[in-house]
C-alpha cells in the first residue's frame, strides 16, 4: 500500500484531530509540511508529527512558494480563508481535502468545483457524516427497499445550549461576516446528508429562523459585560463561564480558549478573551434556532430543525416511506424500523463509534477514503463529489437567502445566478 504524503493549511483542532490518523497509521499517511501562523499552534504540531524548521511555514504563502512537498493538502483554516489556498494548491497540483464550509461565497464554491474538474485532482470536502456507521447504515436500508419508496423526512440537528454558547456566541462563528451563516457553519453537514439519502437533486428551498435569545434584552438583572465581574446570578445561569472553562475537564470546549490550558491561563482567558463574556452582551449575530423546508426531484420532502435549545449535542431522525418508517437517534447508535405490515419494530444497535467526539466514527472514516481516492490519483469515486458539495452548499446559502427575505427559492435558478 503507497504511503500518502500530506500537508496541513491551519493547524486548529480540526485539522490537529484529522491527522491523528498520522500517527495512528503511520504506514498509510505521513505528514510532511505544516502552515500555521500561530506560532504554539505550529510548534506543537511540528513536535507531534516530529517535523524539521524547513517543513514549517507561517503561511500558505511560504508553503505555496516552495516546490511541491506533498501529495495531498489538508485545509483547514477559517470559513472566509478556504478559497485562496484551495485554488492555490489545485493549481500546484495537490489534491485536496478542505474542510467544511467550503466557502460562505456561493461564486467561491462554483469555481472550487470548477477547478477540481479541470486540473483533475482529488477534491473531497470534509461531509464526514456520510462515512458513519449510522448514516451509512440509513442509507443501505433505504437502497434496500427496508421502508419502500422513500417519501418525507425530518431531521433535527440539536446543538446543546452549551455548545450554541461557545461555539456561535462568544466564539469564532458568531458573527456571519466573520465566518458564515450558522446554517452553512453548523449545518452544511446535515443537508450533505439529507441530499444524499434524499437520492435526487434539491428543487426548491425555504426556511424561517431568528436570533431570539441570545441578546441583551434577555440578561439577567445586574448581570456584568464578563461574567467574572461579579455576577449577581452566576449560581443560577446555564452559561457562567468558570463553570464551563475553570473545572479539571480541559478537553474541548475548554482547550479552544487558550493554548495554554494551566488554570491560570484559562482565568487570564476569561478575563480578558471572548470566552469570559456574558452570552447576552456578545457581539454575536448568527440565529440560535431555524428550521429548513426541501424538496427534490424526486418528490421526497423534508423538515430540517436546527436548534441550540437542546440538553444534548445530538442527531435524530425519521424517515418515512411507503411501506415503513426508519428512526434513528445517532449518539445513541440505535436505529428502529417499523413495519406497517406486520406493525413490528426491528432494533439495529450499532457498535458505539464514539458519538458526538470524532462524529461517529466519520472523521477517521474520510481519511481513510481520502487516501484511497489518492492512492488511485482520482480514478474512482468516493461517498460524495465536488458537484454534490457545491449542491449542498448551495442549499444552505439558498435556505438563508430565504430566511432574510421570505421567499420561496428555486435552487436550479438561484445556482444558475452565480454560474452567470
Amino acid at each position: 500500500m503507497k504511503k500518502v504524503t500530506v500537508a496541513l493549511i491551519g493547524a486548529g483542532l480540526r485539522g490537529v484531530n484529522y491527522l491523528e490518523y498520522a500517527l495512528q497509521h503511520p504506514d498509510e499517511l505521513q505528514v510532511v509540511a505544516v502552515a500555521e501562523p500561530i506560532a504554539e499552534r505550529r510548534d506543537s504540531f511540528k513536535a507531534k508529527h516530529r517535523l524539521d524548521d524547513d517543513q514549517c511555514f507561517e503561511s500558505w504563502d511560504d508553503f505555496f512558494a516552495a516546490p511541491k512537498l506533498a501529495d495531498a493538502v489538508l485545509i483547514c483554516t477559517q470559513d472566509k480563508q478556504h478559497f485562496d489556498p484551495t485554488m492555490r494548491a489545485l493549481e500546484a497540483g495537490y489534491h485536496v481535502l478542505l474542510e467544511k464550509p467550503m466557502s460562505p461565497d456561493a461564486k467561491e464554491c462554483i469555481l472550487m468545483g470548477e477547478m477540481a474538474t479541470r486540473v483533475n485532482r482529488v477534491f473531497s470536502i470534509c461531509h464526514v457524516l456520510r462515512y458513519t456507521h449510522f448514516f451509512s447504515t440509513i442509507k443501505r436500508l433505504l437502497d434496500n427497499g427496508a421502508i419502500g419508496r422513500l417519501m418525507s423526512i425530518a431531521h433535527n440537528e440539536n446543538v446543546g445550549y452549551w455548545h450554541q454558547a461557545h461555539s456561535f456566541v462568544r466564539g469564532n462563528w458568531r458573527r456571519e461576516e466573520e465566518s458564515s451563516p450558522m446554517i452553512l457553519a453548523k449545518s452544511c453537514h446535515d443537508l450533505d446528508i439529507l441530499l444524499w439519502l434524499a437520492g435526487a437533486d434539491c428543487t426548491r428551498v425555504s426556511s424561517f429562523g431568528s436570533l431570539s435569545h441570545f441578546t441583551a434584552d434577555q440578561a439577567p438583572e445586574g448581570a456584568p459585560f464578563r461574567c467574572l465581574d461579579g455576577c449577581p446570578v452566576s449560581d443560577e445561569c446555564l452559561y457562567y463561564a468558570p463553570k464551563h472553562y475553570l473545572t479539571d475537564d480541559t478537553n474541548w470546549p475548554t482547550s479552544a480558549i487558550s493554548d495554554d490550558l494551566s488554570y491560570d491561563a484559562r482565568y487570564k482567558a476569561l478575563k480578558e478573551g471572548p470566552y469570559g463574556r456574558c452570552v447576552y452582551y456578545c457581539d454575536n449575530d448568527v440565529v440560535d434556532h431555524q428550521v429548513v423546508n426541501l424538496e427534490f426531484a424526486n418528490a421526497v420532502t423534508v423538515a430540517f430543525t436546527m436548534s441550540a435549545f437542546t440538553k444534548d449535542v445530538s442527531r435524530t431522525i425519521k424517515l418515512m416511506g411507503t411501506k415503513g418508517e426508519i428512526r434513528g437517534a445517532m449518539e445513541k447508535n440505535e436505529i428502529e424500523i417499523i413495519h406497517f405490515d406486520s406493525g413490528k419494530a426491528e432494533q439495529i444497535s450499532l457498535e458505539n463509534m464514539g458519538g458526538h467526539v470524532g462524529h461517529g466514527g466519520g472523521d477517521m472514516g474520510l481519511i481513510k477514503d481520502f487516501l484511497r481516492l489518492v492512492r488511485e490519483d482520482g480514478k474512482s469515486q468516493g461517498l460524495t463529489s465536488a458537484d454534490q458539495s457545491v449542491q449542498s452548499h448551495l442549499m444552505a446559502i439558498a435556505a438563508e437567502q430565504s430566511r432574510i427575505d421570505g421567499s420561496i427559492i428555486d435552487l436550479t435558478s438561484f445556482t444558475d445566478s452565480f454560474r452567470s
